[in-house]
């Protein structure tokens, strides 16, 4: 069980370590990282999840469980990181980054996890779980950015960036499609496959790409507040609420794979438009993004049986 795991997260801890050593080498420039970041969260990934959802059948997903495994942790997450501030002392800034930390995920690391384990319905299933989860870690740390980033943001600021995502956007598409039955040529089909597919691998390019070890050093304590809660604290709300509500299956596999990821590399980009501390949060993501490395295929073989999935 343990080589089935690694065996399905081998190839994105390689794919993220080639980006990070291209972007060290300096090929193929400076310019090319945040561009290609911008094509795979904007366009190639919305696109997969327009496909996936298309062509997945989704008749028998359990998504009033799946959004209680998936929001219930999120919101407990952040609520107990801002109650222990009390006692932590964090300052505001500091504090949006360790709540960002906490309680975001990769996109591009969670749905090529779930495709490694369980095919086109992985991707499905992934696809589901964006649809839930990315609004509501969103709103969470909008509201956290609101009360303690060093910039304001209006409520329909909030609404607009929640609505305008573009994750949502093709989660949205997807679904679409299959509530009116409109039929897609296979030239249209086969494109939105090819695209979609290219997400992954881009994607995984620009995480390791993104790593930066430099930003870590004066954050430590902060990161690792963060990262207990990433990796310890809401994946165990995960699975008392997916035993607690009957949430089993690959359902309940990917759901919890999600609840385990590093946190997002677009972190980075809404602490620095919103006030946070911009280079603690880089130092969190790289920090999480690497420990993930081992955290998750452990945490996947110990937990699959518990929730009745197979790895």
């Amino acid at each position: 069980m343990l080589a089935l795991a690694f065996s399905a997260l081998l190839p994105i801890a390689l794919i993220i370590a080639l980006g990070h050593v291209l972007r060290r080498s300096g090929f193929p420039g400076e310019a090319f990282w945040p561009q290609a970041e911008r094509l795979a969260y904007f366009v190639l990934l919305p696109l997969l999840f327009t496909w996936s959802l298309y062509k997945a059948d989704l008749g028998g997903v359990p998504v009033p469980g799946m959004i209680a495994g998936l929001a219930g942790p999120a919101v407990l997450g952040a609520v107990i990181l801002l109650i222990a501030n009390r006692g932590l002392n964090f300052d505001g800034p500091v504090l949006t980054s360790v709540v960002q930390g906490g309680i975001r995920f990769n996109n591009y690391v969670g749905v090529t996890a779930a495709v490694g384990l369980l095919g086109v319905s992985g991707a499905a299933l992934a696809a589901v779980t964006n649809a839930i989860l990315v609004p509501t870690v969103n709103v969470l740390c909008a509201l956290v950015f609101a009360r303690y980033g060093g910039r304001q943001q209006t409520a329909f600021g909030v609404v607009k960036s929640i609505a305008l995502n573009p994750l949502i956007l093709g989660c949205a598409g997807g679904v679409a499609l299959r509530l009116t039955g409109i039929v897609l040529p296979p030239g249209i089909e086969g494109f939105l496959q090819a695209m979609g597919q290219a997400a992954l691998p881009i994607g995984l390019l620009c995480v390791g790409a993104a790593l930066n070890w430099e930003a870590l050093g004066r954050g430590m304590r902060p990161a690792l507040v963060a990262t207990s809660v990433k990796f310890l604290l809401v994946p165990a709300i995960t699975v008392a609420i997916c035993l607690a509500v009957g949430l089993e299956g690959p359902a309940a596999l990917v759901v919890f794979i999600i609840q385990c990821l590093p946190t997002a590399s677009s972190s980075y980009v809404m602490a620095r438009q919103l006030g946070g501390d911009a280079p603690l949060m880089a130092g969190i993501i790289a920090f999480q993004t690497v420990i993930a490395v081992v955290t998750v295929p452990l945490a996947l073989v110990l937990v699959a049986p518990m929730i009745g999935a197979v790895v």
